[in-house]
């Protein structure tokens, strides 16, 4: 069977928990302590599929203004997960922008969006229909995740990889 090799990124503001859902991914884990990332984090992760593998490269790119200075970072994109953070409303803005700069590297990438810390409840500012009409508008799929307890993240990730299939 294959082995493809497939260039992903993980976008959006600083401090919405990319690196935190990359590492739910990759490594099954969680940590509380928040460190910004500066520049980018690369990690990998294999998928098996019945078409044969599939192995992830994982862009953690820093997130906020930093980013459009790094934008050389999305050459070679597939595809991509776009972040927000559901108790910062602002976060949600930033959807448009990834989403452009994605697209003017590779119109055909796809891209699923997140939603991420749906575990804090008292905190939320984001609704599901808000998060729901900024995807559709795009014809991407989204999910509600959490890095802390792990909803969702496997889901979306895997969604993203059925979306890569699909591409020529």
């Amino acid at each position: 069977m294959p082995v493809i090799q497939k260039k992903i990124c993980l976008l959006g503001d600083f401090a919405v928990g990319k690196t935190s859902l990359m590492r739910r991914f990759v490594e099954g884990c969680f940590d509380d302590k928040y460190l910004s990332t500066i520049g980018v984090k690369i990690s990998r992760r294999t998928i098996s599929r019945s078409s044969g593998e599939i192995k992830l490269i994982i862009w953690d790119l820093a997130g906020g203004d930093e980013f459009t200075a790094q934008s050389s970072y999305l050459h070679g994109v597939a595809g991509a997960l776009i972040v927000c953070d559901l108790t910062r409303l602002d976060t949600m803005a930033a959807f448009q922008r990834y989403s452009a700069q994605v697209h003017q590297v590779n119109p055909n990438a796809p891209l699923v969006f997140l939603g991420n810390k749906v575990d804090l409840t008292d905190e939320r500012k984001i609704s599901d229909k808000n998060l729901q009409a900024a995807s559709s508008a795009y014809g991407s799929p989204c999910f509600l995740s959490s890095a802390k307890t792990g909803e969702q993240v496997e889901s979306a990730f895997l969604r993203l990889v059925e979306e890569l299939e699909k591409v020529p």
